[in-house]
């Protein structure tokens, strides 16, 4: 039996609540947000009991003064001082943090591991706020109160007794800020490593690669303004009533202004019909609505590429008529590869872009006559696209086109990848990366007197890998539900419970405390929304959004527990243990968060003078050289790219299958069995199918399947007993929820452009349950 065989075994809990009715599913015909995004923050602040806290709080967030980041999602903060800069999601997300239930000791005393890891995943971060720091007691297999002084000196001690540096990986959620982010790096290359797993090594890795090759940047190069200034919107594989909410309020914008919008996603969502925009009370008031959408396309699930390339030939082909069809002084000033770029347009035939894509020549067509008549547009795209095989090939498409009419460099038009969690770019950007640039490692020795380790480290499948095979060691989780996030689910867990030590720093109960090594720590912090207490007094940290600005969050209100530390706190704290002999100060940089910033700006280009501009109203923008059309490619060009097209058509009998979101969810985090934009109550275990394929299969509406991947390996993955529902998605095609189907994407099965998992395209066959 293989090690994947044998790792089945750990799937038996829940992920959200036990239903307490049966399953529902209703198509949902109704605007985005507006009234129902009301009545679900309304129910969500009544069962949380915040309705004091939850809107003082939201009347903090998301404000440029004193007020505190929301700890959701990277969407920009509104640039026109808007006072309710919110969304449901978000308050959910702020609410569920400020809440009143505690787990103490008493908690943890009354309840053994391996009950725990029985409960649902919806019910362990339930039971509210870590208060204090325990370890995992093998002997009762109860966790136990420890002091700071001595959990950080566990730590200190195991790393000191590693036989390399590189026995230890550092993972980081998105949600860490820029200065604790700083820091946890700092201690990682002064141990040794560059051993520095991510979350943006299971989202948008992809975007950064072909951004770094097609441009010079890995990120993108609009901001807000230019959204709002943009004659056509392009919106890929990304679900913005769930995933970015706050982007309905420039989609509803953008169409009173005569935008053209065009949403690309096998599913039709709530984002791509119409809104009422909650903070726009007249219209709250009238119900009056706003579309969001003046096109959308269905392409099959990996057919993105095809559909770009499919529009940069219409494109082509009207320039031998219309030579304003292209930019061609742009093209021939700032680009290089357009040549082999067109003769590859050109001999790829209408029919195989039709096949690849799902969509029709028309389809295609309209596409691209609404980007041929826009004077400037921006192309966004988030996991859709990026979590394939081809992930990098297909944003790289994305560059291609936007090249090709000179829609870089100038105001409304460019590239906008939109990223998942609010601090996720953040994280990249201060030095969360496993495979740092030399000229980073150089600045970096510079401003802090160490020696980085010049090696490669370990992103997130490798660290999974080398934890399960014992070349690593200590695993540490600053943030996140790395237990959860993470593909194969069961390999995972056995690669966790390898380890010698498992250190998470959360706020909350969640399945990798449960699922932990041979000696395992919870060390909890501060929330975003909470003060946070230094010796030169109350802190600041500092976030950039999905656009590259730069700001500060101030929490608010009074930590959950006396016994909380700060992320930087907690970092300085395991590094001082690990490093006693180590000249980096620490103490001092807790002291006063300024000084960390200080640091910052000699180690990390563009953060310059970054005390004073933090605290400019909104921030500052970190500088993009190829939006002032500098690229720093190997060409000094901006490069077009001439990939393959993929041949992503289902072998016959199976189903490419993405995973998703539900709406009451944030990443790994799930509020409830319910999915209101896709009209589901009471079921999270459900697979999407179009009504044609279940029919071919003998499956029933709302009818039990069982569901088995087959992943690169050949190797097998089951879920049993879910639910099929019929859904508008093109044939051939199936989505459902993670985290529950992270354990259908093999741990061999990513991506060899971006060494992403493929979540959104795996190979699987549905048939109606046995028995």
């Amino acid at each position: 039996m293989s090690i994947d065989d044998e790792a089945q075994e750990p799937l038996e809990p829940r992920v959200g609540p036990v239903p307490e009715d049966d399953p529902e599913f209703r198509p949902y015909r109704h605007p985005a947000a507006g009234w129902g995004a009301a009545r679900s923050v309304t129910r969500f602040l009544l069962e949380e009991r915040a309705l004091v806290d939850g809107p003082r709080a939201i009347m903090r967030m998301n404000h440029e003064n004193g007020g505190f980041d929301c700890p959701g999602c990277a969407w920009p903060d509104d640039t026109k001082g808007l006072h309710l800069d919110i969304c449901e999601n978000g308050i959910k997300h702020v609410t569920w943090e400020m809440t009143r239930k505690r787990v103490d000791r008493d908690f943890f005393a009354a309840h053994a591991v391996t009950e725990l890891a029985g409960w649902s995943d919806y019910d362990l971060e339930n039971q509210g706020r870590l208060t204090e720091p325990m370890v995992y007691d093998a002997a009762s297999d109860h966790y136990v109160p420890i002091s700071w002084k001595d959990a950080f000196e566990l730590v200190g001690a195991t790393l000191r007794g590693l036989d390399s540096p590189n026995r230890a990986a550092y993972y980081t959620s998105g949600r860490l800020g820029n200065e604790a982010t700083f820091l946890y790096q700092l201690m990682a290359r002064e141990l040794g490593t560059n051993n520095l797993p991510d979350c943006s090594n299971m989202c948008h890795e992809a975007s950064g690669r072909a951004l770094q090759a097609s441009l010079g940047t890995g990120k993108g190069t609009v901001d807000l303004k230019d959204w709002e200034s943009a004659d056509a919107l392009f919106i890929l594989g990304v679900n913005a009533a769930s995933n970015a909410p706050r982007m309905l309020t420039a989609l509803a914008e953008a169409d009173r202004r005569g935008a053209r919008i065009v949403h690309v996603n096998p599913l039709v969502e709530a984002a791509a019909t119409r809104t009422i925009v909650p903070h726009e009370f007249t219209d709250m008031a009238l119900f009056r609505t706003t579309r969001t959408s003046t096109l959308n396309l269905q392409p099959r699930i990996g057919g993105d590429m095809a559909l770009l390339r499919g529009m940069a030939k219409a494109v082509l082909e009207k320039s031998a008529s219309d030579p304003k069809a292209l930019d061609v002084a742009f093209i021939d000033r700032h680009t290089t590869g357009f040549e082999e770029y067109r003769a590859l347009c050109e001999a790829t035939p209408w029919e195989e872009l039709e096949r690849q894509s799902g969509l029709s020549r028309d389809d295609i067509l309209e596409a691209a006559r609404v980007y041929g008549e826009a004077d400037r547009s921006i192309v966004s795209w988030c996991l859709g696209l990026t979590q394939h095989e081809h992930g990098v090939d297909t944003v790289r498409e994305i560059v291609n086109l936007l090249l090709l009419r000179g829609n870089l460099g100038r105001e409304g038009a460019g590239p906008s990848p939109v990223r998942g969690h609010s601090n996720v770019q953040g994280n990249r950007t201060c030095g969360i990366d496993h495979r740092p640039t030399d000229a980073f490692l150089d600045r970096l020795a510079d401003a802090c007197g160490i020696d980085p380790p010049r090696e490669h480290g370990l992103d997130t499948v490798r660290t999974i890998r080398a934890m399960r095979e014992g070349t690593v060691k200590v695993f540490v989780g600053m943030g996140g539900n790395f237990a959860l996030a993470a593909p194969d689910t069961a390999a995972t867990y056995a690669a966790l419970r390898s380890c010698d030590l498992t250190v998470q720093v959360s706020t909350k109960l969640n399945r990798s405390h449960v699922v932990h090594g041979r000696a395992a720590l919870i060390l909890p912090c501060l929330g975003r929304t909470e003060k946070d207490h230094q010796r030169r007094g109350v802190q600041s940290t500092s976030v950039e959004d999905s656009m590259s600005m730069v700001h500060l969050s101030v929490g608010m209100k009074r930590p959950a527990s006396p016994h909380l530390l700060s992320e930087p706190a907690i970092v300085a704290g395991m590094a001082r243990a690990a490093l006693p002999d180590g000249e980096t100060p620490w103490d001092w940089y807790v002291e006063d968060y300024d000084r960390i910033r200080d640091t910052m700006a000699e180690a990390l280009e563009g953060f310059e003078d970054f005390n004073r501009r933090v605290r400019l109203p909104l921030g500052f923008r970190i500088k993009q050289p190829a939006r002032e059309l500098v690229f720093l490619t190997p060409s000094g060009r901006a490069e077009f790219s001439s990939a393959a097209l993929p041949d992503i058509v289902p072998e016959p009998g199976t189903l490419a299958l993405g995973t998703m979101r539900s709406h009451d969810q944030w990443n790994t985090t799930i509020y409830s069995d319910n999915d209101r934009y896709r009209g589901v109550k009471n079921l999270r275990t459900l697979v999407f199918m179009n009504r044609a394929d279940m029919r071919e299969r003998g499956i029933a509406d709302m009818g039990p399947v069982d569901i088995t991947s087959t992943a690169k390996d050949g190797s097998s993955r089951f879920l049993t007993g879910y639910t099929a529902i019929p859904y508008d998605i093109p044939r051939g095609c199936a989505a459902g929820y993670m985290p529950e189907m992270n354990v259908l994407c093999a741990l061999g099965d990513y991506s060899t452009q971006s060494d992403q998992p493929i979540m959104k395209h795996l190979k699987v066959t549905v048939v109606p349950a046995a028995g």
